[in-house]
């Protein structure tokens, strides 16, 4: 039956949904990269909460979704920003999502790595209580067996006077690292609060503190997730790394060419958009595990489209899209997010992005998809 979606000036416009799926299955575990979904979270839609209220998780859905990714052979990537650090779940609700993830994950014999950062301070700190907060969420996702990911640190921006902050408190937390962690630079089209992030806002020389951080302890970094929306400058960053140091590309504009690579290196992936893309991208890197680089530009390049409808500015509310495809998708029964997020995007946006998602197959259920949108449609008055 034919939809009839808005458009960003406010008209009407059909649309005919397609009927059948992608024929998606999960199948060998990938050979030429490594690749990590950075999974949202699903709210308890029944909790009596107010935005300003702690997090309430359907631990159920989380966990079974995680699953998913899992069956598919990518690894989950936890607690990161797709899972509202910062935007809705607090340090308690993280810890205790870290804990209930890894413990699937070895249930399922699944690949986790989880954020490591310093949102626990919600006030004024010094380097001293920036480095404590650290090194208190890394011991947690230590004790649960779990990688961890150092996230970009909103209390570390303010409160560093400059690069040699960042070498001092990065450099302690390497060394006490118990094994090799994946550091992440996300930029501020994700937090406008990390603008500055590394010492200073030049880019250039951001990257050189970067690298020196790096340099300083090769051995206990693992990789490097690069989150700034510009393929040119992670490629140069990626050529510059210490033999062994790994690129996760995080740039959800430059996927396809990123991980593809060129003839001095590639990228591995650690992406917000491989949530609702995971079984299709899962196909496209055992594609590219047989050297079939055509092939694997041919099924993730059409997706770059909705990645960036859904990343679109402002940056840091693509979770709401991400959570609204799930919903789509029937990995849960609501459109309900952490911190009443689901309000965060216009129903034009909605739209666009189920008809994107439904153009490339990724609903298992067309059908469920197409009514699931005819509901929201009516919510916001759209009656034919």
């Amino acid at each position: 039956m034919t939809l009839h979606l808005p458009d960003a000036h406010g008209a009407l416009r059909a649309y005919e949904p397609r009927t059948e799926p992608l024929a998606l299955t999960p199948g060998a575990p990938f050979t030429s990269r490594t690749v990590f979904s950075a999974a949202h979270v699903v709210a308890d839609p029944y909790a009596d909460t107010t935005p300003d209220s702690p997090a309430a998780v359907d631990w159920d859905a989380t966990l079974a979704f995680r699953r998913h990714l899992w069956s598919h052979g990518l690894g989950v990537a936890e607690a990161m920003d797709t899972a509202q650090r910062g935007m809705g779940l607090d340090w308690a609700g993280a810890a205790e999502l870290i804990r209930r993830s890894a413990a699937e994950a070895k249930a399922a014999g699944g690949r986790i790595a989880c954020g490591v950062g310093t949102d626990q301070l919600t006030g004024p700190a010094n380097l001293t209580e920036v480095r404590a907060a650290y090194e208190e969420q890394l011991a947690v996702v230590e004790e649960s067996g779990a990688q961890a990911i150092l996230m970009a640190s909103r209390a570390l921006a303010v409160t560093a006077e400059g690069p040699e902050d960042y070498l001092e408190v990065y450099g302690h937390l390497l060394r006490q690292a118990a094994e090799p962690v994946i550091l992440h630079w996300l930029g501020p089209m994700f937090d406008p609060a990390l603008e500055g992030y590394w010492g200073s806002s030049d880019l250039d020389a951001a990257t050189d503190t970067f690298l020196d951080v790096i340099a300083a302890h090769p051995d206990k970094v693992d990789g490097i997730k690069v989150s700034l929306l510009d393929a040119q400058r992670e490629i140069d960053l990626r050529r510059r790394l210490p033999k062994g140091v790994r690129c996760y590309t995080g740039d959800d504009f430059h996927y396809p060419e990123l991980i593809a690579g060129d003839e001095q290196g590639f990228s591995h992936a650690l992406l917000g958009i491989f949530d609702p893309l995971g079984p299709l991208a899962a196909q496209a890197v055992r594609v590219l595990d047989t050297g079939d680089r055509e092939g694997f530009r041919a099924l993730l390049d059409p997706t770059v489209e909705l990645s960036r409808h859904l990343f679109q500015a402002p940056t840091r509310f693509y979770k709401t899209g991400v959570v609204f495809l799930a919903w789509l998708a029937g990995h849960q029964s609501h459109f309900t997010m952490v911190g009443g997020l689901q309000s965060a995007r216009s129903l034009p946006h909605f739209a666009r992005a189920y008809e994107l998602a439904d153009t490339l197959g990724l609903f298992p259920d067309p059908k469920r998809a197409e009514e699931r949108m005819r509901n929201l449609l009516s919510l916001y008055g759209v009656d034919r």
